[in-house]
């Protein structure tokens, strides 16, 4: 099967998704006329029914994410029962249940579940005596309670109520309980192992285990009884593997696949029913290729449980189905087939914009994949018996529309709900149908696991617009809640959500965001692969710009002399004013064109950025968005800022204006780590604002820069404007800075290089220039155990390591408390393990080389010196060839100590763990922050008092919240330091352009000419 081929539909236009989903009519007007009175029928009877409602659906409807209380019982329910210290923990109660209003909730629900937990959450009932405050003052009684952090009594109230929840969404702690639930209460499950994704070897070795043991006990229990009415498994991929990513396939088939094999003759031995669970779209087409080889494995036998899960939210859904099918007939085997809705919507929607695809893999309305669901569930129903369908729903209409497909199909078929959801509906559908063969989706595992999928259930089911959330309220009529997807779909103009922009458009009406390159198809990666192999040797001149990962020539460079230099300069003082006075709107239309000629050379400047600088394809791709993206925000600011005079606010008789213009010729230096992104930053920041530019790359990268200046001179620029000055920083640099018609210098490099620029602008004569310097940092992160462990894990690999290290933004300091230190340190362990260090062309590589042998010398010198002075923890080996230096971790002295031991900043990918108490946090960040750096700083915690007292005792440019602290966005998250690391502007920032310019005040007396006609007018 060409499984490739599914990713040519992953981001198609929206429009023409749906107009194929339309013309495959998965009902007609009949039908559909039916199945709305029957879907109608059924939310009459559940909302009838005796038992009323599960215990989630109550919860939903009393406690709504549109509510202060359903957000902060969201946030304790994913921080709470994994914080290990009761100090973190009471700061956590006191700031999330402190200032909601409980009170108002209790006795609002019929279940008696939801009581129990707004008791325990108002920290009053058997918990807590009430007393005569309490009765008098309900309110005031909760909120002087809830201050006292600290009180035993109080954290074990609130911990109580969040496991009441808890144990209504886990069927149990272990297998073994699961199944004697299930067995107790009559359900047949599916049962779902809880858990993140493996981050490390040993976390997929104990997945493995665990699933393995899971189907083991499933199997006794089943006795035989056959996939169809005997429980299953679901296993999730991601569990399995590290690496499970497109990008890692042949890894993924090396230690994945024997794993996943493995299970599934276990599944096989017992005639399970073993589905695998749909996850991102990036990973769709391997999970079916995994599925491929499966099916046609001999020691499977004449098996008949093997299943997947499929997603109707995703635009391949159809394809997928029609594929599966194939496979089936093909390989001769029959596949269980659930089909989904999806679970990570929001997150695909984010993903695709920040990537800049040209749209997203998922639609973007509900009522879309409402539709897509009926088209799947007909192709799924056509396709028996080589199919057997299993359809997982909540939604009255989609039930009751599969049923009709299914009966008059004469097809056998199961639903599936979420453990915890959907009593109420299949109860009413019992009612309504009779028999209704159904199984529940049942999570097994301990609290520790539950919280990610709990919240994520939550986030799915209990927004305003769910029909889940909508299904028992009262106050909403049927006819209101059951909603035909077609007719809202055709109703609003079968196109995307009018909200969600597309990837390209998230800026709006400002600019259009930069093009992306999806390394997870393999057309696009070839592609990349391709453009590197083909590069041709650029430049002439007696320097050789080597390749730093092998030691190949990729080209040859001169360095510019002291007349070339002066040449330039001389020039471009003669062009610019002719520049300045075209205005902003004529520089921002040649500022376009220059981002719409780097996308249109994109493979080539991302396979130059690969072999001159040792950049990933990854790094390459974002280093061209970043330039465009550099390109068309400043030409914004250009036409916004420099559009011609702005009149002030005077008394009559007067105008007063004020304008900007450009000063003159910058010097822009630019360094090697982003030889295209800053190198283009710099020179169409100084171009936008009106000047001239002569250039000077980094020595090591001087290939790309010209390369660059090219496309400014093809977009439109007069090449007087531009010049490029290759050459070492001691002697082109030098000049540069002291050259009598220079009027500005923008530096991006070292912080001792700024310094001594900076002296020497002092010393020059004549007027005062600008000098705008983007310089290095002490970066550090300060986490705290509310911190979700397998995300600080993911953030730190990527802000320590990824681009070898070599960002001035990257994390040089982790501090972690020291209750949570071992096992985070063993988790980086086994996620660096997992990184690849190599040739930075081949698209399975993280990490990539250093820039050349001084650099890797400094790293290697400071390397022992930790080993003297401190403790490496661990160390990735070094390719033999190149300049590579592997990942290393170490930890400091612990505390105040700790924070203090780097002076200056480390460049490369070493990372240097401080343990700390939570009682010396102030003096530990104190310590950080006099050393005066001012660069990035990060914080991982789910207590927004702890991210503020962070945030307050470490000033920096750029604070990253729960997230990596790399990779900023232009316009979106300005870059730029403070103290040792940098002047300001910020980097693609709105005041980006302010020290570029120089502002013209004129005042002009209106009544000297005999006065003022627009005062004399009224």
């Amino acid at each position: 099967m060409a499984w490739d081929d599914l990713d040519a539909g992953k981001s198609r236009d929206e429009r023409q998704a749906l107009a194929d989903l339309l013309a495959a009519r998965p009902l007609d007007d009949s039908e559909r006329a039916a199945v709305r009175a029957e879907a109608e029928m059924l939310v009459r009877a559940a909302r009838a029914s005796a038992r009323r409602q599960g215990v989630v659906e109550g919860f939903l409807q009393e406690f709504s994410l549109s509510t202060r209380e359903g957000l902060a019982l969201m946030c304790l329910a994913e921080a709470l029962l994994r914080t290990p210290d009761e100090a973190t923990r009471d700061r956590l109660i006191a700031e999330k249940i402190g200032s909601a209003d409980w009170a108002s909730h209790l006795g609002q629900s019929g279940s008696l579940f939801v009581n129990a937990s707004t008791w325990g959450l108002m920290l009053t009932g058997k918990l807590v005596e009430v007393d005569e405050d309490a009765r008098r003052d309900l309110p005031g009684f909760l909120k002087r309670i809830a201050g006292r952090v600290g009180e035993p009594v109080i954290r074990a109230a609130v911990a109580q109520a969040i496991r009441i929840m808890g144990e209504q969404f886990v069927l149990g702690r272990d297998i073994e309980a699961a199944l004697k639930r299930a067995g107790s209460e009559g359900y047949l499950c599916s049962f779902d192992m809880l858990g993140e994704g493996a981050r490390t070897a040993g976390d997929a070795a104990r997945y493995e285990a665990a699933y393995a043991a899971a189907i083991e006990a499933v199997g006794r229990a089943s006795k035989g009884a056959g996939p169809e009415v005997g429980h299953g498994v679901s296993v999730k991929l991601s569990a399995l593997s590290p690496r499970y990513e497109a990008t890692h396939e042949a890894r993924v088939w090396e230690e994945l696949y024997p794993r996943l094999l493995r299970l599934a003759e276990i599944a096989a031995r017992h005639d399970l029913n073993f589905t695998i669970d749909a996850e991102e779209a990036d990973r769709l087409v391997l999970s079916l290729k995994l599925l491929d080889r499966l099916a046609r494995e001999p020691s499977l036998g004449a098996w008949r449980g093997l299943g997947l899960a499929v997603q109707a939210y995703q635009k391949r859904g159809p394809a997928v189905i029609d594929a599966v099918a194939a496979l089936a007939r093909d390989s001769g085997r029959r596949l269980m087939v659930r089909l989904v809705k999806g679970a990570y919507w929001d997150s695909e929607i984010k993903r695709a914009q920040v990537a800049g695809r040209p749209g997203s893999p998922v639609y973007t309305t509900k009522a879309a994949t409402d539709l897509s669901y009926l088209v799947c569930a007909r192709r799924l129903v056509a396709a028996a018996p080589h199919l057997y369908a299993q359809f997982a729903t909540h939604n009255a209409h989609t039930l009751a529309a599969v049923r009709r497909m299914t009966d008059e199909a004469k097809v056998k078929i199961e639903f599936q709900r979420l453990h915890g959801m959907g009593e109420a509906l299949y109860g009413a559908a019992r009612e309504l149908y009779g028999d209704v063969t159904l199984r529940a989706y049942a999570p097994v595992g301990g609290h520790e696991d539950l919280l990610p999928y709990l919240v994520r259930r939550l986030l799915e089911n209990g927004a305003n617009s769910s029909f889940v959330h909508l299904l028992l309220d009262e106050n909403t009529p049927p006819s209101t809640v059951v909603v035909d997807p077609i007719g809202v779909v055709e109703a609003a103009g079968a196109g995307p959500h009018p909200r969600i922009p597309l990837p390209l458009n998230v800026y709006g009406g400002d600019r259009v965001n930069s093009m992306g390159v999806d390394l997870s198809v393999a057309a696009e990666r070839a592609a990349l692969v391709s453009a590197v192999e083909r590069l041709p040797r650029i430049g002439s001149g007696p320097e050789t710009v080597r390749n730093p990962a092998t030691g190949d020539v990729v080209g040859h460079v001169k360095e510019a002399n002291a007349e070339e230099i002066d040449r330039a300069f001389t020039a471009a003082k003669a062009a610019q004013p002719a520049w300045d006075a075209a205005g902003g709107p004529a520089r921002a239309k040649v500022l376009r064109a220059m981002a719409d000629a780097l996308e249109a050379n994109r493979d080539h400047l991302i396979a130059l950025c690969t072999r001159e600088a040792g950049k990933t394809l990854a790094d390459g791709i974002a280093e061209v968005r970043e330039a465009a993206d550099f390109c068309r925000y400043y030409a914004f600011l250009a036409l916004t800022k420099f559009a011609g005079p702005e009149v002030l606010k005077g008394p009559v008789g007067e105008t007063n204006t004020l304008e900007l213009r450009g000063r003159g010729v910058f010097a822009c230096i630019s360094p090697w780590n982003f030889p295209l992104a800053i190198f283009t930053g710099q020179i169409c920041a100084a171009l936008a604002a009106g000047n001239a530019v002569v250039a000077k790359p980094a020595e090591q990268t001087p290939l790309i820069a010209a390369e660059a200046v090219r496309l400014y001179h093809a977009a439109g620029l007069a090449p007087a404007l531009l010049a490029l000055v290759p050459g070492r920083g001691e002697t082109v640099g030098a000049a540069l800075v002291a050259h009598p018609l220079c009027a500005g210098v923008a530096f991006t490099g070292g912080t001792d290089t700024a310094g001594h620029i900076n002296r020497s602008i002092a010393r020059r004569a004549g007027p005062i220039i600008p000098f705008i310097a983007e310089t290095g940092g002490l970066n550090g992160m300060f986490v705290d155990s509310t911190a979700l462990r397998e995300q600080v894990i993911d953030d730190v690999i990527l802000s320590a390591f990824g681009s070898a290290g070599q960002r001035c933004s990257a994390l040089r300091l982790l501090f972690v408390p020291h209750d949570v230190a071992d096992s985070l340190i063993e988790g980086l362990k086994g996620a660096m393990d997992a990184l690849v260090v190599g040739d930075p062309a081949d698209s399975t590589t993280d990490v990539g080389p250093v820039i050349d042998f001084d650099a890797r010398s400094a790293l290697e010198a400071h390397r022992e010196r930790l080993a003297r002075e401190a403790k490496v923890l661990h160390a990735l080996p070094t390719p033999s060839t190149g300049t590579f230096f592997g990942p290393v971790l170490a930890e400091l002295p612990s505390g105040v100590a700790g924070a203090g031991f780097l002076d200056r900043e480390v460049f490369g990918p070493i990372l240097h763990i401080v343990r700390y108490r939570p009682s010396e946090l102030a003096a530990v960040a104190t310590a950080l922050a006099d050393k005066g750096y001012g660069l990035t700083l990060g914080v991982h915690s789910r207590i927004e008092a702890f991210a503020e007292e962070v945030r307050e005792a470490v000033p920096a440019g750029n604070v990253y919240v729960n997230r990596s602290i790399i990779g900023a966005v232009v316009g979106v998250q300005p870059f730029g330091g403070e103290g040792l690391s940098g002047t300001g502007p910020k980097a693609g920032g709105p005041n980006a352009l302010s020290r570029y310019a120089v502002e013209r005040a004129v005042s002009v007396n209106i009544t000297a000419q005999g006065g003022d006609p627009s005062l004399l007018n009224l």
